[in-house]
């Protein structure tokens, strides 16, 4: 956060702006003059007090000299139609925004406002863009109140603008104006129906105001403006910074992320069930779709070892259980299971390996020496049968 702001009374718990100041001409500096202009560089030799020379930046603050350089390149970024001396300003408050200085990027924005009007500058779209980043300042802040005003300057120079918009809506609902908030709101989703924010806050504002108003809510509401279709387009067809794609494709990553996490979790459950009810072959299916949607989930293929152990299936049962302790080397179940799929392949010595493992990991395991002990007795059998065949030389 930057400096604390001065509130003064009736302001909406804001400050930064003095109740008499004027649309055209922006706000007032907090200490209660006109905003500073930018400042200029220090001749060498102009340092503090301290004899350390300084140097101005153009964002007002200071670097010492013979200090490592701070990048300050973002400041000569292009701003539209503004002045170099306005850009800088406009970016610094950009910059103080992005690392959470919100007292700081509002005293820029509001001397770039203010520097506009002094240099006579009647750009309507770089001033709404001025004003609404302002309102974003007053709203992290908690000054709802000049939020709403600012977004309301911002959509008088450029109607429709999707943040103002946006900002005034919230604004509206942090001061329980749930109408004009969810006016506001769907406003926003016709002139973009992918904005999640505004979908999530008019399910809630709604519920609040049958609430409040019952069946007949509706007849309270103002009305809601007709978007042009024109401006519906245009905002189709503006391309989006990186910053948005980055964030929507974020957003449609984590979307699908939980489409599968429902599906899994659904699969998995109607595999257990149909376990549960002996339907073994509809139960492997199921555990084969989680599989496919995560691989590398131990208890799917000790779940499906099952499935295939019941269906006579014993080389792909021992595969999913390799599979398994590939993943949980230390896996009771999947070294149990896999004892069963060398049984049913006649692999007695494997399994009783396998058995023995269990026994050791765990040596409660009933199943384990009860099958240890069929298994030893049919490896004996398998063993006196081949010297039984065996002939003799």
């Amino acid at each position: 956060m930057g400096n604390a702001q001065e509130k003064p009374p009736g302001s909406g718990g804001g400050g930064g702006r003095s109740p008499q100041a004027t649309a055209g001409s922006g706000t007032r500096s907090r200490s209660g003059g006109n905003a500073e202009k930018p400042q200029t560089r220090r001749a060498p030799g102009k340092g503090a007090a301290n004899g350390t020379q300084r140097e101005n930046s153009p964002a007002g603050g200071q670097q010492e000299q013979g200090s490592p350089a701070v990048d300050t390149s973002y400041l000569d970024a292009p701003a539209g139609a503004l002045p170099p001396h306005l850009a800088m300003l406009k970016n610094a408050g950009n910059h103080l925004f992005k690392h959470g200085q919100f007292g700081e990027a509002l005293e820029k924005y509001t001397q770039a406002i203010d520097g506009c009007a002094e240099a006579g500058i009647d750009s309507p779209e770089d001033l709404c863009i001025l004003y609404s980043n302002r309102a974003a300042c007053f709203l992290k802040d908690g000054n709802s109140t000049d939020c709403i005003q600012d977004c309301t300057k911002a959509l008088e120079l450029q109607p429709y603008s999707l943040k103002p918009l946006l900002r005034r809506a919230m604004a509206y609902e942090s001061l329980e104006r749930y109408r004009k908030a969810y006016v506001d709101y769907k406003t926003v989703l016709q002139i973009d129906t992918g904005v999640q924010a505004a979908h999530d806050s008019v399910h809630r504002i709604t519920k609040m105001l049958i609430e409040q108003d019952g069946p007949e809510w509706r007849v309270n509401l103002p009305e809601i403006p007709a978007v042009p279709l024109s401006v519906q387009q245009q905002h189709r067809d503006k391309p989006i910074s990186a910053e948005v794609a980055q964030a929507r494709a974020a957003r449609a990553a984590q979307e699908e992320a939980n489409r599968k996490d429902a599906r899994f979790t659904l699969l998995k459950r109607e595999g257990n069930d149909l376990v549960k009810k002996g339907h073994f072959q509809e139960a492997l299916e199921k555990y084969s779709e989680c599989v496919a949607l995560k691989p590398d989930e131990c208890a799917l293929y000790t779940n499906r070892a099952i499935c295939l152990l019941k269906l006579n299936h014993f080389e792909e049962a021992r595969q999913d259980c390799d599979s398994a302790l590939q993943l949980e080397p230390g896996n009771k179940k999947a070294f149990y299971r896999r004892a069963l799929a060398y049984k049913g392949l006649q692999d007695y010595l494997s399994a009783s390996s396998d058995l023995q493992e269990v026994l050791q990991l765990d040596p409660n395991v009933r199943e384990a020496e009860e099958e240890l002990e069929v298994v030893t007795n049919l490896l004996r059998q398998s063993l006196m049968d081949s010297t039984a065949h065996t002939p003799r030389v």
